[in-house]
């Protein structure tokens, strides 16, 4: 919102004026205008209601006044990649954080004859620079720039480069960019981002917008309940990751349970779609007990001693290793097989400690919490996560594309396995990223050194006390 220049209409697009209250008119596409209808959001409940229909041609140049936005007026501009099938048909440009944005106005400023194609003014968009507004490691504060510069992207219509462009930049920037600009400056983006969406919403500058692809089963606040239930009594050794989980739990509603692409469980009821995926992953932990009994060290199963085959796993087997349901008399798995799963199962669970990276925290853990109590009885609950911070080279993220990488057997090979373990102990601990300094591990070298020196000199002197313990230090050593 702070780094709004213009906002995008699709030229050949059809909007509508439409009523959504007794005062208030929004301009957007019928289908969105639909959406919000029901909604809440319309004069006449469930129905949209359409003052006059209009064109994208019809909006370019038009002024209009943007929440938060530096500049006091922005105009409306033709944008050829938008897609009306989602959203309002109505874009936002923020040119500083948005490789589309960035690109898109470039060309209408670097191309005189693409103004006069569509009837842009020079006015409603040469004045108009980037807007400096989140900050983000590796691409600054302009990422955009910074990011189809380094692409070599020449005009809007290069839609691989562009995806490529927010690939990099889109989730870097939501999970470590900071924001520069207005009330909640110098916090991270991800923090900042509900916080401005509420504000808005309560001066009436916003209002919350949701586009169901179909009919769409909303999570039990119960559901909720158990959830804030297994994490109050999980142990999470820190303060600030139990402020993420708490945090997390009170939005993770908004969250799409599917996913029309990639891999996972098809949706038994519309194989079109399939389950999200990281929230149906995440209760494998279960499976790491019973996984010897159907692979005998064969990932692919394809080897086993037991004899048992994946359609013999059935629902009613599950329910019984898993859930403490009845013995799956139907089954053809001999009973003894079953009864030394369900022992394993039951002698590993619940799992007491669980240790991952905080970036974890807003997903794939709370989706653990949420699975777990859903489907197993409370004593199978999680009782532990320990979330720690990333790792960083000489105060910069490690990363492969910039060469600031090293492996651990890298690290043990160039210092030795204790300068290293020097190095890991003084990098850092709890939730905050570590620093793996090299200049540390060096200097532990030299202090390893200089240690091993004075001990066999001593270890060779006649002067050592002899005889039995007789001190704590003794008695400690």
């Amino acid at each position: 919102m702070y780094g709004q220049t213009n906002a995008w209409v699709l030229p050949n697009g059809r909007y509508g004026a439409f009523e959504v209250n007794e005062t208030d008119v929004f301009i957007l596409t019928q289908r969105a205008a639909r959406n919000l209808a029901y909604q809440g959001f319309s004069r006449i409940p469930e129905k949209p209601s359409c003052l006059i229909e209009l064109t994208g041609y019809d909006l370019i140049g038009l002024p209009l006044k943007s929440p938060l936005a530096h500049h006091q007026i922005i105009y409306a501009l033709p944008m050829l990649t938008i897609d009306a099938d989602k959203g309002t048909g109505i874009v936002t440009s923020v040119p500083g954080d948005a490789p589309d944005d960035y690109m898109a106005l470039h060309d209408l400023k670097s191309k005189p004859a693409f103004r006069t194609k569509y009837g842009v003014k020079d006015e409603w968009v040469m004045p108009f620079k980037i807007v400096p507004i989140i900050s983000i490691p590796e691409f600054g504060d302009k990422a955009a720039e910074k990011v189809c510069g380094d692409l070599k992207i020449k005009s809007q219509n290069e839609k691989d480069k562009l995806a490529e462009a927010k690939r990099l930049t889109y989730l870097k920037g939501f999970t470590e960019g900071t924001l520069l600009v207005g009330e909640f400056a110098g916090r991270r983006v991800q923090e900042a981002k509900s916080w401005i969406r509420s504000k808005l919403m309560e001066v009436g500058n916003a209002i919350m917008y949701s586009e169901p692809e179909k009919h769409v089963v909303s999570r039990s606040a119960e559901w909720k309940k158990l959830a804030e239930e297994c994490l109050s009594s999980m142990n999470l050794y820190s303060d600030v990751t139990r402020h993420g989980f708490e945090h997390t739990l009170s939005w993770l509603n908004q969250w799409a349970c599917s996913r029309s692409f990639g891999l996972g469980t098809r949706i038994p009821w519309d194989e079109n779609y399939l389950v999200e995926s990281l929230s149906d992953s995440t209760l494998y932990m279960a499976y790491y007990t019973i996984a010897h009994f159907l692979h005998d060290g064969d990932m692919y199963g394809d080897s086993n001693t037991s004899g048992v085959i994946p359609e013999q796993m059935t629902d009613e087997v599950w329910d019984f290793i898993f859930c403490d349901g009845p013995f799956p008399k139907s089954s053809d798995v001999s009973s003894s097989i079953l009864n030394k799963m369900k022992q394993e199962f039951e002698y590993w669970y619940p799992f007491d400690l669980r240790v991952s990276g905080k970036d974890l925290i807003q997903n794939h853990f709370a989706f653990c919490i949420y699975n777990h109590t859903a489907i197993m009885p409370k004593k199978h609950w999680p009782r532990g996560y320990r979330c720690n911070g990333h790792l960083m080279l000489n105060s910069k993220k490690m990363s492969k594309s910039t060469g600031n990488f090293l492996t651990l057997r890298q690290a043990i090979e160039e210092y030795s396995a204790d300068a290293t373990r020097m190095d890991l102990a003084d990098a850092g601990d709890g939730v905050d990223d570590a620093n793996f300094v090299f200049d540390t591990a060096n200097a532990a070298i030299g202090r390893l050194t200089k240690e091993i020196a004075w001990m066999e000199k001593n270890l060779s002197a006649d002067s050592l006390r002899r005889g039995c313990p007789s001190t704590f230090a003794d008695h400690v050593f």
